[in-house]
Order: C-alpha cells, then structure tokens, then sequence
C-alpha cells in the first residue's frame, strides 16, 4: 500500500467502481504550476480557485500532502499588498497568474487549518497563515462595506462563486474594482457569505492562537468573531422565516430562499438554534431542498428557481454544495443526514462513473450540457465521493481526531478501509451487522453498526453519535 493513500475494498460492485474511478481521475487533475504539485478543480476548470481548492487540497492531503500543502500556500504567498487573497491561481503560458477579479469565495481559513495537521505541524506555515487571515480580514472590513452599515457585500456573480444566478440580475460576472459597481439592482449585495467569510477568519486566527498558548489573543479574536455573527444575526436572519437572506442595494432583503444558509453552517457562523431551525423548516422539505436529489442552489418552489443543465446556481444541485455539506452538518450535529446525502450522490454517479458539477434535483441525472464541469473529472464530485466513502464506511483524520464511519443501511455492504497515516495504519472492517477497528493490528473496539464514533489518533473513544438514516 502506497504511504498516506486510503485503501476501500466492498463486496458492492458498483460502489468499489465508482470509488476506484474516483481516486484514478482525482490523480489527473495534480497539475504543475511553477514546479510545484496542485491540484485543480477539474472537469474543464484548470486553475485553483478560493472557493474549492484549498478546500480540495486538504481532502486530498492524505494521499497527496505536498499537493495539499501547495493548494493553501500559492493563495497566502499571492496574497497582495493590501491583503486581498486572489480569486483564482491560473498558468498561462508557463507562468503562475494570481486573479484579482472576484473574490469566489472563501473555503479557504479552516481547510487550511486542517493542513498545518495532516502536514507535519510545520510552525512557519502557521504563521504565514495566521497573518494571510488578519490581513484579508483587514481588507474585507476596509473595502466590502461600501455604506458604512456593519454588513460586507459581494459585487458580482463570481464573489460568492454563484455563477449566472438568476439573483444576482444584471450584477457583472466579475468586478476587479475597489469600488462597487453602480447602477446595479442587487449589487452591492450585504451578504451572508462574506460575513461568514470574516467569521470564519477571525474564528481560525482564534485557533491558531489557542495552539500558540496565547489565552488573551485567543479571547480577542473569538470576541471580534461573535461580532460578525451577532451582526449576521441580527441584519440578515428572518427569525420570521427560519433562515438568511441577503439584502440588495436599498436595504430591502432580497426575496430568494437559497441555500446559502447551509454555507453559513459550512462556516459555523450562525447559531446551533439557527441551524436547528434552517434545517427543520426547509433543508429537510422536499418542496424547497430535500427534492429527490437533495440540495438545490435554490429551494425549488421560489419564484427564481430554474432547473438549467449547464453551469448556473438558480437551481440544479451541485457537487461544490455536496462537498461544504459534510462539514456544515458536522459542525452542527446532524450526522444521520450525512449518509443520507452520500447514497445519493453516489447512486447518480455510479451509472457511468462521470464525475460533473451538476444534478437535476427530480431525477438525479447528472449534467452534461457544457464543456467546463459537465463531462468529466470535476474534483468537487470527485473528492465528495471519496469522502463521503470515508465518513460512512471508513476513516476520516480531523485535527486530533479520527472519525469512524459505521454506516447501516439498505445493502449493509461489507468492506475494509484501511489509512496509513503517522507512522501508524488504522483499519476498519464491516462485516453484517458489525464493524471492528484495529490500529497497527490491535483491535481498538467491536461495535454493531449504525454509528460515527469519534477516537482520538491512538485510537480512545471520545464519543459515539447515531449515523442510523432516516427509515
């Protein structure tokens, strides 16, 4: 076995397919820029982009650490001046090309986090990570809250990555400006994303603190955090509604019920009771997101959903939305809904083992009408696959700890994972109605199935959840 490189073998024919599939096209889009090992997103996207690459990069570090590490490090070392992080890295004609025209996202401060981990602990990356954090925090506040209101705003479509939505109307694609543009009818948009993109970083700086031994930095930076969180709350939550909303130029909140509100979760800005009820009242109906398909961009019965094939957010589901829901509903405690949202995926993929970007909500077929991530090897559908595989029948590395997936369910299929990581091999065997774990060939316990525990990297128990699905 290859160092670092999972190993899933089950009886189920067609899982171990699409699994292998998965881990020979994810190993097609390592690319070289400048000499150093990336990996892109795939599917016709040939750059790193901030809302998916340093995301992707520490999925993949387990099998690829340098490609992992390199996925966080070409943002902070392209970090400008001013503390802007570039929306996009691309190659052209052999040289390495930092995008300042969008922002696209941020799935970028906890991820990267997790890489300082599963790389060696190495203290100068975190440092260098801390600073990128603090400066594009900085930047963020200076710049994105054009009227002075308390609340950051996206200015076009690729800001929050939400290309063509029918939302944004005739906001620009992208805006390399420092000022907004004008004349716009939902631009600037006060925007739930780039509060929870500020969240997020003053949450990790806070982390990074706590390993520092710094107590006092720590308190300031979780006190800067719930700012923004009591401001998100406070400005953009319809306690009315259950859920988030933007709001446009005027003020006025924007009417699209999207499901930007499990970004939020994604970022662990909103509240456990916020969660609970954006969950309940509207992720969970199958009129809004919990279609056949789940997780449409757009909950299906607003006015503004549109079920089009090619790359547009107004409403298809999306592999990217697949891929931030493991973590959004870790953070919150709705493990049972993982599996859930892992069978699905992976019986609309497993037909044919292609690998795109988008879903129609009602029948799960996968799209294929456009050339970038609609034909194959889009990495969000990729490395959601494999880590669904590995949250549901196998072992995922979280910081200090190890999450053992012992999934039941309708086929209850056999299988063993095995994870070199650390100098040790960690090992899981589902049998029936059984799962045993070892570490470096020492059984670590012998649970019925049914269960996500969580062990510590020598193998204690620290807690064990349902993973039962729903019947």
């Amino acid at each position: 076995m290859e160092p670092h490189v999972p190993r899933f073998q089950t009886q189920n024919e067609s899982l171990q397919r699409l699994y292998d599939a998965a881990e020979q096209k994810a190993r097609r889009n390592l690319c070289s820029f400048g000499g150093r090992r990336v990996l892109v997103e795939g599917g016709g996207y040939e750059k790193i982009w901030l809302e998916t690459q340093p995301m992707g990069g520490a999925m993949y570090a387990l099998r690829d650490p340098e490609a992992g590490r390199n996925n966080q490090l070409l943002f902070m070392e392209l970090q400008r001046k001013d503390g802007r992080l570039p929306g996009s890295i691309a190659l052209v004609d052999g040289r390495v090309v930092p995008q300042f025209n969008k922002i696209q996202g941020f799935c970028f401060p906890d991820p990267a986090l997790d890489v300082y981990y599963l790389t060696g602990r190495d203290p100068a990356y975190l440092d260098l990570l801390y600073t990128s954090l603090e400066r594009f925090d900085r930047y963020l506040w200076a710049v994105r809250d054009s009227d002075g209101d308390g609340c950051l705003e996206s200015w076009c479509k690729y800001d929050t990555g939400e290309d063509n939505a029918v939302r944004y109307g005739d906001a620009p694609d992208d805006w390399p400006e420092e000022v907004p543009p004008s004349g716009c009818s939902a631009v600037p948009m006060a925007s739930m994303d780039f509060m929870s993109f500020s969240y997020s970083a003053r949450k990790v700086m806070a982390d990074i603190a706590t390993l520092r031994g710094d107590e006092a930095l720590r308190k300031k930076h979780l006190a800067e955090a719930g700012e923004v969180a009591k401001r998100l709350k406070d400005y953009l939550w319809r306690e009315d509604l259950g859920a988030l909303f933007d709001r446009g130029p005027d003020h006025a909140f924007l009417p699209e019920l999207t499901h930007n509100t499990l970004r939020a979760m994604y970022f662990g800005s909103i509240s456990a009771p916020m969660a609970e009820r954006f969950v309940r009242e509207h992720l969970l109906d199958p009129a809004q997101f919990w279609t056949p398909m789940p997780l449409p961009s757009v909950a299906a019965c607003d006015p503004s959903f549109r079920n089009i094939p090619s790359n547009n957010w107004s409403g298809q589901c999306e592999a990217l939305t697949y891929q931030r829901a493991i973590r959004a509903l870790e953070n919150y405690g709705f493990y049972p809904l993982i599996p859930q949202l892992g069978r699905k995926l992976i019986h609309a993929l497993s037909g044919e083992c292609r690998f795109v970007q988008q879903f129609d909500p009602f029948t799960g077929a996968p799209s294929r009408a456009q050339t970038s991530g609609g034909s194959d090897g889009y990495g969000p559908a990729i490395l959601s696959v494999l880590e669904y595989t590995a949250r549901m029948w196998g072992i995922s590395v979280r910081r200090e700890e190890l999450i053992w997936g012992l999934t039941e369910g309708p086929d209850n299929p056999s299988s063993v994972y095995e994870q070199e990581w650390n100098g040790h091999l960690y090992r899981l065997q589902l049998e029936g109605e059984r799962a045993e774990a070892f570490l470096d060939g020492r059984l670590l316990f012998s649970e019925k199935r049914g269960l996500r525990i969580v062990t510590d990297l020598s193998g204690n128990i620290m807690r064990k959840d349902p993973y039962q699905e729903e019947k």
